[in-house]
């Protein structure tokens, strides 16, 4: 039967020859699989400059869905997104300028988040309280009872302070 050939990018095997795998290597499928692959590890500042150099793709933009998928030469990212990953660029580069001048940086824990969520709470239902007057209102709701827009409202806040969130 002879050797055969797996290609990690494409999962696929074929009969290993010259021939073979030649036309695989330079194959369309490959090179897309390939490509996809790598883009996994570009870093932020690279999508970012990519990105802002396209122009909007129209028909993303109107109907949500585009033919080419991440094949397009125009852009699917959008105004929202762009400032959003400029955010994350500005902050992976203030990361690390504090890392050359030697600051140490400790880690983001499920705990600091719970408590930095906790202090957001004490202080938005201190306001409510001076508002209402009712010492009912100044009571903390339990967290089961808490609504889903508020959970998500605290979720989204954390996310745009850029304090990291692990979960166990």
């Amino acid at each position: 039967m002879g050797k055969r050939y797996f290609c990690d990018y494409c999962d696929r095997s074929f009969q290993d020859n010259l021939h073979n795998r030649k036309k695989h290597l330079n194959g369309v499928q490959h090179l897309r699989a390939k490509r996809a692959w790598y883009d996994l590890f570009r870093d932020a500042a690279a999508i970012l400059q990519e990105e802002q150099s396209k122009k909007p793709c129209r028909k993303f933009l109107q109907t949500g869905q585009c033919d080419f998928g991440s094949n397009c030469r125009f852009s699917h990212m959008t105004e929202q997104d762009l400032e959003k990953l400029s955010a994350q660029v500005q902050g992976e580069q203030r990361l690390r300028e504090l890392r050359q001048e030697g600051a140490e940086i400790p880690p983001g824990t499920i705990e600091i988040w719970l408590e930095k969520r906790a202090k957001r709470l004490s202080t938005a239902q201190s306001n409510s309280s001076r508002n209402e007057a009712s010492p009912a209102a100044a009571a903390p709701q339990p967290s089961a009872a808490r609504s889903l827009p508020d959970l998500s409202r605290d979720l989204q806040t954390c996310l745009e302070d850029g304090d990291p969130i692990k979960i166990n």
